[in-house]
């Protein structure tokens, strides 16, 4: 009919609505892509603004559903099945699993003014006044927060939400610092927002441990329905959780003979452990131990031709912002897809506290010891997130390639970098890299069976730590970090799943379509974007 648009049209303005909608939800993941258009913005999370919300992306989602794939080429009918993910997994999170009812994490961990603090995109006024903004919006946020919670909150989200806020106030002085070496106005626009912001999050805070404390409970787990759901939400994976947790057990196992293999038997692990944790920097040389070994893996990756590294690349080394030192240990601030400024990579390397004492410091720096420290680079930094998310700036893909992200491609692709190095021969003959590499191979198994066993098999908190003990070589202490974590994040499955996926998508296609060449495999790999993984083989072969 004349003036009728064309169904590809018509989709292409149904992509931009449903884009839209989901930014309303999440500004500061469209400020994370490059889209400084919401910089500033702080979601509305009181519950007539999320059931609007929610309104609203059934709408889509039904609009979504009414478009026939016979309507659309091939690769923009994967982009509708990925819009559809893309409302449903924030739905699933306001719905099903109820977290801004059930956790006051949502809200602390939702006031973050790194990126405009890190990111030398605009001027400083204006990063300068995106920081205010939040600030001024924060007061009401958390006062939501407040309304919101049910009366009994588990424990281990209580706990985590007063260390994350407590580690807020000095994020806000560091953002404070950065607007007054601008100006001393923009200093003081900063102090008086920051001032209200604090207040705010300090009775926050005091009624979390006045009110919800004392009635808290140990209830955090999923269940296995929603547990289900979540693996469809996030990662378009319809596989049950039992066959993902065998899977996950058979990789442990693998792991576990190879080291033992390596070690000479169970009782030589301990004895190859610490070896690697003897040899560690000081304090004050572990960020520039970390800056030689992301030039040093840089270089790996162009000597043995594993994938294209997009030009200009360049990765800096800091020390993790404050507030985010709870829950990091080390963490890559990557360039977005839609950023139009430097393509920088910042890695973030949690360093030791001065405050603590002496045997935690020591224990840190063990932790971080020189063999364990490049296996997390290569993780972070080359060839892992960092490459990733320059292919994923350099890609041509639609809006809807570029808005997504998976959980499990990202953490996944970092995870099997580890793998694919030692392929590659990274440590050469030396036995330290490959033990380095099984030693987080096997913390990524345990957080896939934690999650599992600890939302859907009723598995305790001390029984999730016995099994980073017994079976990822933890200490008590890092054990115990390790199992509260998956309380709250079931999603830490995501990089043994990714890894596992992403390697049986290798040994399908390799030969079939790509003619035996890793790096064609992983520059198609790289060029999908970070779709979710269990459309992975489809989204490899299908073309136009």
């Amino acid at each position: 009919m004349p003036g009728h648009a064309s169904p590809s049209v018509e989709f292409d303005q149904l992509e931009r609505d449903v884009v839209d909608h989901f930014f309303e939800l999440q500004p500061g993941y469209a400020v994370f892509l490059g889209l400084h258009q919401y910089d500033g913005r702080v979601p509305d999370l009181s519950r007539a603004a999320t059931d609007a919300w929610v309104a609203k992306a059934d709408t889509l989602l039904a609009r979504l559903k009414a478009v026939g794939s016979a309507e659309l080429a091939p690769a923009r009918a994967i982009d509708r099945s990925l819009l559809e993910l893309l409302l449903s997994s924030p739905r699933f999170d306001l719905v099903d699993s109820r977290d801004l009812e059930r956790n006051p994490m949502t809200y602390v961990g939702g006031i973050s003014l790194t990126q405009y603090m890190v990111r030398d995109y605009a001027p400083v006024a204006d990063r300068a006044r995106a920081i205010v903004q939040t600030l001024e919006a924060a007061p009401k946020m958390l006062a939501d927060g407040a309304h919101r919670l049910d009366a009994v909150v588990a424990r281990p989200f209580l706990t985590l939400s007063l260390a994350i806020g407590s580690g807020l106030a000095s994020h806000f002085e560091e953002a404070e610092a950065f607007a007054r070496k601008e100006s001393g106005t923009l200093g003081d626009q900063v102090h008086a927002a920051r001032e209200r912001a604090d207040a705010a999050v300090q009775e926050f805070l005091a009624r979390i441990r006045s009110e919800w404390m004392p009635r808290a409970t140990d209830d955090f787990a999923l269940g296995a329905e929603r547990y289900q759901k979540l693996l469809w939400v996030r990662e378009g994976i319809r596989t049950p959780f039992e066959e993902i947790r065998r899977s996950g057990e058979a990789d442990l196992a693998r792991n576990q003979a190879r080291l033992e293999a390596i070690a000479g038997g169970p009782g030589g692990v301990a004895e190859r452990f610490e070896t690697l944790y003897q040899d560690h920097s000081t304090a004050a040389d572990l960020v520039p131990t970390a800056q030689r070994f992301v030039d040093e893996t840089k270089q790996f990756v162009r000597d043995h031709d594993l994938v294209t590294i997009p030009e200009p690349s360049f990765c800096r080394v800091e020390e993790t912002p404050t507030y985010g030192r709870a829950l990091s240990t080390a963490s890559m601030n990557p360039p977005g897809p839609f950023d139009v400024g430097r393509a920088d990579g910042i890695y973030f390397v949690t360093p030791v506290d001065s405050a603590w004492p002496a045997p935690r410091q020591e224990e840190w720096l063990r932790s971080l010891n020189r063999v364990m420290l490049k296996n997390i680079t290569v993780h972070e930094v080359w060839p892992g997130h960092y490459l990733q998310f320059l292919h994923f700036r350099h890609s041509v893909g639609s809006l809807t390639r570029k808005v997504f992200l998976s959980p499990s491609f990202t953490e996944g692709w970092a995870h099997y970098c580890e793998q694919l190095a030692i392929e590659a021969g990274i440590g050469g003959t030396d036995w330290k890299a490959e033990v380095a590499q099984i030693h987080d191979a096997l913390l990524r198994d345990c957080r896939l069976l934690a999650s599992i066993g600890l939302h859907t098999g009723g598995m305790t908190l001390p029984e999730a730590t016995q099994l980073f003990v017994d079976r990822a070589h933890f200490e008590q202490l890092p054990a115990e970090r390790e199992a509260i974590r998956g309380t709250f994040n079931p999603e830490y499955f995501c990089y043994t799943l990714g890894k596992l996926r992403i390697l049986e998508a290798r040994e399908a296609l390799l030969d079939r379509e790509f003619h035996g060449s890793l790096k064609a495999f992983h520059d198609r790999l790289l060029s999908t974007g970070a779709p979710p993984v269990g459309l992975l083989e489809t989204l490899l072969t299908v073309r136009g």
